[in-house]
């Protein structure tokens, strides 16, 4: 009898396991205790400020641990490393606040608060540094009054895709920047080489009226050393030895004036009476306009006497180049150096033949030199187009387009640059050409889809003037681009390793 009794015992003791462990059985289980709370992430910007934060969704009575990185915008996104942020819970008659006097490491900052009340309510981040101040809000933020409730209206965790991790303290490190790709008003253009000039009347050459050796008369006369007006700088002095001496050339048409004055008066009388020809009272009178214009010629300024010259610049500016030695013996009408003013300059672009029928359409154009990477614009300085040719240059299958412009930017005359010609203009969605990377031919840009997620986009691209790029598709207007650092992101992709952070999840 005891051993049926115990047979009849485990027997309802297996079933009663075996319908615990049933899926219905399952089914009945409370599942919240399974189930935690999914962090929230928000990023913001303003034009001074990118806020990425992270925290859990806020229950009444239980303490919220905020991580706010925050970054002040400019050439480069860097981490705020001095400063305190207030972090306010406003909305629906009631407030709350705390304070971090300073980041934890550099910009991070630690807070943590405990809500009072459910409702609907704001973020208000108020941040004050040692150069600005900002506000960063976040709308339509919920508390809610328990976990259980937080819980069951948590939204499905969406999954991350292809997206790539590249955290604030790595972009802190490096040169990093992103901007949004934006639909601007952007020029077709025609991409070719030219050449800086020195611009027509603003450069004199200085030359000798006489045949002689050459004396510099200052010292350490050096290319690039600054000129003024009526500076002197040569003297010329003839010899016995000098063939063309001006000195006698001046005495010689002196007298051939003289003679041919007097020839001419004896003319004008003889053709009243007719005693000579209207010919040859022609040909007297064109001798003695002929010696006026002679002795014109060979006149020289004040500074000059028959043996010597003394010669001075004619402009300010400074010394181009020397074209002489000192001691020199050098020929009259023979150039000395060069003065340039230099404030003025010429772009002189190179234009294929086949866009002539658009040179009419170009207002403007960017150019840069080869040695560097920094591109100007000829508007900014004060450019306007002079002209553009009707015809090819001779031997080159080239149409010269050319701009004058303002000399800020201490362009040297004869450099090689870059242009960009531009002509009209049309709306398109464009993004900085340093965000482009290029892979055998393909080009991709880095997408910032949250604080530390980025995307890896193919793009087609249009043209480039050579500051910014067209995007034909790939991305759309809005998202932010890595603008600076994308490199840095390709290397850690491919390391695939991660320094250690302190997120609150």
């Amino acid at each position: 009898m005891k051993k049926s009794l115990l047979l009849l015992a485990a027997l309802c003791y297996l079933l009663v396991a075996c319908n615990s462990n049933s899926p219905e059985a399952e089914a009945d289980q409370p599942q919240d205790a399974a189930v935690e709370l999914e962090a929230l992430a928000y990023t913001l910007y303003t034009s001074k400020s990118e806020l990425f934060v992270e925290f859990k969704p806020l229950v009444v009575g239980t303490e919220s641990r905020f991580a706010a990185h925050f970054t002040a915008l400019g050439d480069l996104f860097k981490a705020i490393g001095k400063g305190t942020v207030k972090l306010s819970l406003v909305g629906e008659g009631a407030s709350q606040s705390i304070t971090a006097t300073e980041p934890e490491v550099p910009g991070i900052f630690r807070l943590r608060m405990t809500p009072e009340k459910a409702g609907n309510y704001k973020l208000v981040f108020d941040i004050q540094t040692p150069i600005y101040t900002d506000q960063i809000i976040i709308e339509n933020v919920k508390v809610y009054p328990d976990e259980k409730t937080a819980i069951a209206q948590q939204p499905e965790a969406s999954g991350g895709g292809n997206d790539i991790t590249y955290l604030k303290e790595q972009a802190w490190k490096v040169e990093f920047a992103n901007a949004p790709a934006q639909i601007e008003l952007f020029s077709e253009v025609i991409r070719t080489g030219g050449q800086i000039l020195a611009a027509p009347g603003d450069e004199a050459v200085v030359t000798t009226q006489i045949s002689g050796v050459v004396s510099f008369t200052g010292k350490n006369f050096l290319p690039g050393s600054s000129i003024p007006a009526g500076m002197s700088l040569f003297t010329v002095k003839s010899n016995e030895v000098v063939q063309s001496n001006l000195g006698a050339e001046v005495t010689k048409a002196e007298t051939d004036l003289a003679t041919t004055k007097k020839n001419f008066e004896r003319a004008s009388e003889l053709i009243k009476d007719k005693i000579i020809s209207e010919r040859e009272f022609l040909e007297a009178q064109l001798r003695y306009e002929n010696a006026q214009t002679q002795l014109k010629a060979v006149s020289v300024s004040r500074n000059f006497n028959q043996n010597r010259q003394r010669i001075s610049t004619p402009m300010g500016g400074f010394l181009k180049n020397i074209l002489v030695e000192n001691g020199q013996f050098v020929n009259a009408g023979q150039p000395l150096a060069t003065i340039s003013k230099n404030k003025k300059l010429l772009l002189r672009a190179d234009v294929s033949q086949r866009y002539f029928s658009k040179l009419a359409a170009i207002t403007a154009a960017n150019f840069k030199t080869t040695d560097s990477e920094q591109v100007f614009n000829t508007g900014q300085l004060n450019g306007k187009v002079l002209s553009f040719g009707k015809t090819a240059v001779a031997n080159s299958p080239f149409v010269p387009f050319t701009f004058e412009m303002d000399n800020v930017g201490n362009f040297i005359p004869g450099s090689v640059v870059e242009v960009f010609l531009q002509a009209a203009s049309q709306p398109a969605l464009v993004v900085p050409v340093t965000a482009l990377l290029e892979e055998q031919g393909v080009f991709y840009v880095y997408v910032q889809t949250e604080g530390e997620s980025f995307q890896k986009r193919e793009v087609k691209i249009g043209a480039a003037d050579g500051l910014r790029v067209q995007i034909l598709s790939g991305i759309a207007e809005g998202e932010r681009v890595v603008t600076k650092g994308a490199y840095q992101i390709k290397l850690s992709t491919a390391s695939g390793t991660l320094p250690a952070h302190g997120h609150e999840h």
